[in-house]
């Protein structure tokens, strides 16, 4: 900015106004573009107008002008804080408005999705899917605490800190009740925390392994043979359902392998056949006859 091509004295010659034609002598006058002129007829005729107050800047005034436009030096501030930006940088922007350089920046600067306000550089954010928050405005949907840079679940548009995640929505284990927040499993359609679904009898995670469940109970393999499983009457091993022989024959409290299920005498196999039982031991039903 600077001054307009024109200069102020006092006339001491005899010299009449370039436009109404008075007497300049002894009186303030106005020289442009070599014309005299008094102080009335330049400012109803030559002098610039203010492109803010729209005013003429006269005579008497300090006069900025930039690009083709002028100001009064008081009119020279900032359409949006209003400092004046006479010796100071600033931005012509829309609908010819001057701007300082902190509330361009502002202006420029992307909005909170939180506060709506300016993110302005230096500030501390948090970015996600092209949406940016102040860091402190960051917060949990539901306990609405600060989630700043840390850990969160996005719901929608909502997000949630860990804990407010877990109870809202994480799967609760079927054992302990409590959250199960990664991993985990499925049996019989309810969620388990991995640590939760063990052996009932020396306590090894079952997870990917050979189990079986006994009255709400969960046993692995080597347990449910020890522990649990009924002996066979014949072999005397215990009757575990798994590998060979996983059909079971029952007869008076006492349970046979069906491999082992055979004829005392002639070792014919007897699953799913007719037998004799003859002073507690197994016969078919011809090799009784021949005792």
């Amino acid at each position: 900015a600077g001054p307009g091509s024109y200069t102020v004295g006092t006339m001491s010659e005899r010299f009449d106004c370039h436009y109404c034609r008075d007497s300049l002598q002894g009186k303030k006058y106005v020289q442009k573009e070599g014309r005299h002129c008094c102080v009335k007829c330049f400012e109803k005729i030559c002098a610039n107008t203010c492109i803010e107050c729209k005013k003429p800047i006269g005579a008497d005034s300090k006069e900025l002008h930039f690009k083709n436009r002028y100001w009064h030096d008081s009119c020279f501030r900032c359409f949006k804080c209003y400092t004046s930006l006479v010796n100071e940088p600033f931005m012509l922007r829309e609908n010819n408005k001057v701007w300082c350089s902190n509330c361009t920046a502002a202006e420029d600067a992307p909005r909170c999705k939180g506060c709506f306000k300016p993110i302005i550089a230096g500030d501390q954010n948090v970015e996600y899917k092209k949406m940016v928050w102040h860091k402190d405005c960051f917060t949990c949907s539901q306990c609405k605490q600060v989630i700043g840079s840390g850990s969160f679940f996005p719901k929608g548009d909502d997000f949630y800190c860990v804990s407010c995640h877990e109870h809202k929505f994480a799967k609760t284990c079927a054992k302990c009740k409590n959250p199960i927040t990664s991993g985990g499993l499925t049996y019989q359609e309810q969620p388990w925390h991995s640590e939760c679904f063990i052996c009932s009898n020396c306590k090894k995670q079952l997870g990917g392994k050979r189990f079986t469940a006994v009255e709400d109970q969960f046993y692995c393999v080597d347990c449910y043979k020890e522990c649990v499983a009924k002996k066979c009457a014949g072999c005397k091993n215990p009757i575990t359902g798994f590998g060979r022989g996983t059909s079971v024959v029952n007869y008076e409290d006492e349970s046979w392998h069906d491999y082992c299920f055979k004829c005392t005498k002639c070792a014919r196999g007897l699953a799913n056949k007719r037998f004799v039982c003859h002073n507690g031991k197994i016969y078919c039903a011809e090799c009784p006859k021949r005792l």
